[in-house]
């Protein structure tokens, strides 16, 4: 248990324990409990960890963490696994955030607008926001030529559109810290 200073000292605690954070709000809403969050805590941080390993992680036999995990994913808690790629390695070396405003904010122009930047190649996001900005857009592109390509062919088209900013990203800071 340690003493009262080191229970109070955020050096002396572990940084990785999955205990430390309280329960995520409205878990309990969604049937989860204390076991299920610490389960996909430890998802998020590694996607790639064996049922043993989730187990050890959270305080349960391998089986149990595997009825557990099958459990989080049939309910949808667990959406999916993916990898983490190097977006550079397949040509895409610019990051770009688009700020969208709309026309209006009716039922119809988001349903438009929504339905068609699904379509637009290059975009990984898409976030529907409050404040300035109607969208907040991420897009990963080779270079300049091909933002240009995307802004004329695909951004511009979109419908109910009235303003694009754009910004481009100097480097990466951090990504995706679950």
């Amino acid at each position: 248990m340690g003493t009262k200073r080191e229970q109070n000292d955020p050096v002396a605690q572990e940084p990785s324990d999955i205990w430390a954070a309280p329960a995520a709000a409205g878990a309990a809403d969604h049937g989860l409990d204390e076991l299920d969050v610490a389960i996909l805590r430890h998802l998020e941080r590694n996607g790639r960890a064996t049922n043993y390993e989730v187990g050890e992680a959270v305080g349960l036999s391998a089986s149990a963490a595997s009825r557990r995990i099958q459990a989080l994913e049939s309910s949808g808690a667990i959406r999916g696994y993916r990898a983490q790629i190097d977006d550079r390695l397949l040509g895409k070396r610019m990051t770009i955030t688009i700020r969208i405003t709309l026309e209006r904010q009716s039922a119809a122009t988001l349903e438009a607008f929504e339905t068609a930047i699904k379509r637009c190649k290059g975009i990984v996001s898409c976030y529907l926001m409050a404040g300035q900005y109607d969208y907040l857009l991420i897009a990963r592109v080779a270079d300049i030529d091909d933002y240009g390509r995307l802004h004329h062919n695909e951004l511009s088209r979109l419908p109910g559109v009235t303003r694009l900013e754009t910004s481009f990203a100097l480097r990466e800071v951090l990504e995706g810290k679950g």
